[in-house]
């Protein structure tokens, strides 16, 4: 008896996504789509939370009437990816009926995370023109801050420790003390 040759997998697209969501599909599931795959995310820790909540504290008044801040919400990457960074500065706008596609900055806080952070996540980022990606480096102790998006990649990587502060590319006016995000 032949066997049938392997067919390919179909990824699933963000529209569909969006759909099962909508449907109640993952109800109970914490789960964000990279690449067309469903990636379980990792559960939340304290100090995992305890960092949003100080980046929740140094980036919403900063940006008041500027930008808006959006906190563990999807973000659409492209056609096969609606990624949930843990913070996003994007533009002024309704959200209402579609999530951003264009960000000033992601966020990512890293510690179970940081190969995807670092590996899929970086290249969805870059890839859509983020062109500033942070990774909260809760392993290492400082933040990773990727600029220059170009072919899927970021070209230039600075860590930033306690010490130091970190001047936004979009929006030069503003320096987060990096002691202010990371104890």
């Amino acid at each position: 008896m032949a066997t049938e040759p392997t067919k390919p997998f179909r990824p699933l697209r963000r529209v569909e996504y969006d759909k099962l969501i909508e449907l109640g599909v993952f109800q109970d599931e914490h789960i964000e789509l990279l690449e067309g795959m469903l990636v379980p995310m990792s559960p939340i820790d304290p100090p995992h939370s305890a960092t949003m909540q100080r980046l929740n504290a140094v980036f919403v008044p900063t940006f008041l009437g500027r930008a808006t801040v959006r906190i563990q919400d999807p973000f659409a990457a492209h056609d096969l990816s609606e990624p949930e960074p843990d913070l996003a500065v994007v533009p002024l706008g309704e959200y209402d009926t579609a999530h951003p596609d264009r960000a000033h900055l992601i966020i990512e806080v890293a510690e179970s995370s940081l190969w995807v952070d670092r590996g899929i996540k970086l290249y969805l980022y870059a890839s859509c023109g983020v062109p500033e990606y942070w990774i909260v480096n809760l392993v290492e102790g400082h933040i990773e801050v990727y600029t220059e998006p170009s072919d899927g990649t970021y070209r230039r990587k600075q860590c930033f420790d306690r010490s130091q502060s970190i001047a936004l590319q979009d929006f030069p006016d503003v320096v987060i003390r990096v002691a202010d995000i990371l104890k």
